[in-house]
C-alpha cells in the first residue's frame, strides 16, 4: 500500500474505506494465527475505571498493590502506550478437557486440583509471540518501520484492563463471577491485546446475558464473589493460592478443599460453558499429568522435582514454599488416613515457617477426623 520510504501518519492518509479493509485483514490473520476471535475498541474505559476505583476502595485487591500501583495507566491504554488509539483484543481456548473429567478430579478429595489453564505451557510468552506475530503482519501490509506505526502486544503483563477491552470488543461480557463470557464459547479463554494507533473501526460492544443466573455466587468455595460483578479477591481461592505470599486465613482453610492452584468452580457451574471447545493448541494440554496427580505423590516432591515439573508452566510463579504451604491446606482437608499423616509429620521439619504452620494445622484436621 506505501512505499518502505515513506514516513507519514498512517491515521491521516487512510481512508474510512482502506481502515474497514484493513481491520477485516487483522482479523482473518488472527484467525490465521490460532486465536479464535479478534475485536476492535477504542480506549475509552471510564465505566471500567469507575469500577476499578469502586473495588480498590473497598480493599477487595488484598495485598496484589500492583492493581493500584499504577495509577490510571491502567484504565487509560495511551497513557500506557503513547498514541494508542484503538487495542486490538484477541482470545484463545485453553479448555485441555471435558467438564466430567475436571469435575471428577474435583470432587476427589485425595486428588490435586490445579486450574486447568495453567495445566500446560504458561501462555503469557505463547500468546505475546502470536500478537507479535500479528503486528508484524500489520507492519508488512504497509511496509512501514516503529516510526510510522506504533503497536505494542500485552498479555497479562502490563496494567491492562483487558477484559474490560475484550467486552468493548465484542468478544463477550463481564459475568457476574467477573470472568468474561462469550455466548458460543463460554469463558474458557485467554486474552491478549494489541495497543496500535491506527483509527480502526471499533465493534459493537456485547450485551450481558447473565440474566437471573447466580450460580457462580451459589458455588464459589469461599463465598468470595460477594455480589454479583463483585470479587473479593481476599477471599477467593485463586487469590489464597497464587497470589497470597504469607498465610493464609485459618478461617477459609478448609473451604478451599482439594484445590491447590487456582479454583475453576464458578466456570464449572457456568450454563454458558456448555459451548465451550476443547483446545486444538497443543502447548496447553497437560503436562507431567498434573491433571490426575494425587495430592500425597505432588507434597513428597522435592525442590528439584517441583522446579523440574513445573518447567514452562504458570505453577513455577508460586515458587516451592507456597506450592507446600498450598498442599499442606488440601491434605488438611483430606480424608484421615495414616499415609496423610506420616506424610504431614515427615514435612514438619522443613526451614520454612510458613510451611509448617500450614502443616501444623494440616495435622490438627486429621487428627480431629479421627
Amino acid at each position: 500500500m506505501l512505499s518502505q520510504n515513506q514516513k507519514l501518519d498512517l491515521s491521516k492518509q487512510l481512508s474510512n474505506q482502506e481502515l474497514a479493509k484493513l481491520a477485516l485483514k487483522i482479523k482473518q490473520w488472527g484467525l490465521e494465527l490460532g486465536f479464535q476471535q479478534v475485536g476492535i475498541a477504542d480506549t475509552d474505559l471510564s465505566v471500567a475505571e469507575a469500577h476499578l476505583h469502586n473495588w480498590l476502595a473497598k480493599g477487595f485487591h488484598g495485598d496484589m498493590d500492583y492493581m493500584q500501583r499504577h495509577g490510571i495507566k491502567r484504565s487509560r491504554p495511551e497513557l500506557l502506550h503513547e498514541g494508542t488509539l484503538r487495542v486490538i483484543s484477541v482470545r484463545m481456548d485453553y479448555l485441555p478437557e471435558t467438564r466430567e473429567v475436571l469435575q471428577q478430579c474435583l470432587e476427589d478429595p485425595t486428588s490435586a486440583y490445579i486450574s486447568r489453564y495453567a495445566l500446560g505451557r504458561d501462555y503469557h510468552k505463547m500468546l505475546r509471540n502470536r500478537l507479535q506475530k500479528l503486528a508484524d503482519k500489520i507492519q508488512e501490509e504497509f511496509k512501514a518501520d516503529a516510526e510510522s506505526l506504533k503497536m505494542r502486544a500485552f498479555v497479562d503483563s502490563a496494567p491492562v484492563l483487558e477484559k474490560a477491552l475484550a467486552e468493548k470488543a465484542g468478544l463477550g461480557w463481564i459475568g457476574k463471577h467477573s470472568n468474561l463470557i462469550n455466548r458460543k464459547a463460554g469463558s474458557w479463554f485467554f486474552l491478549g491485546e494489541l495497543f496500535t494507533d491506527l483509527p480502526l473501526p471499533i465493534d459493537e460492544q456485547t450485551s450481558e446475558h447473565c440474566g437471573v443466573c447466580n450460580a457462580c455466587l451459589d458455588v464459589c468455595p469461599t463465598q468470595a464473589i460477594v455480589a454479583p460483578y463483585q470479587v473479593d479477591a481476599r477471599r477467593c481461592v485463586s487469590y489464597l493460592t497464587i497470589e497470597l505470599h504469607g498465610s493464609i486465613p485459618v478461617e477459609l482453610r478448609s473451604l478451599i478443599g482439594n484445590r491447590i492452584y487456582g479454583c475453576d468452580d464458578c466456570q464449572i457451574i457456568c450454563p454458558w460453558n456448555r459451548f465451550a471447545k476443547i483446545t486444538a493448541e497443543q502447548d496447553f494440554n497437560p503436562r507431567q499429568q498434573l491433571n490426575s496427580q494425587q495430592l500425597l505423590a505432588v507434597f513428597a516432591w522435592t525442590e528439584a522435582q517441583f522446579l523440574a515439573k513445573t518447567e514452562g508452566s504458570a505453577i513455577r510463579r508460586i515458587g516451592y514454599e507456597r506450592w507446600l504451604r498450598n498442599i499442606a491446606v488440601a491434605l488438611g482437608n483430606a480424608p484421615s488416613s495414616v499415609l496423610v499423616i506420616e506424610a504431614l509429620t515427615d514435612k514438619l521439619n522443613h526451614p520454612s515457617e510458613l510451611v509448617k504452620e500450614h502443616v501444623l494445622w494440616a495435622l490438627e484436621q486429621q487428627q480431629q477426623k479421627r
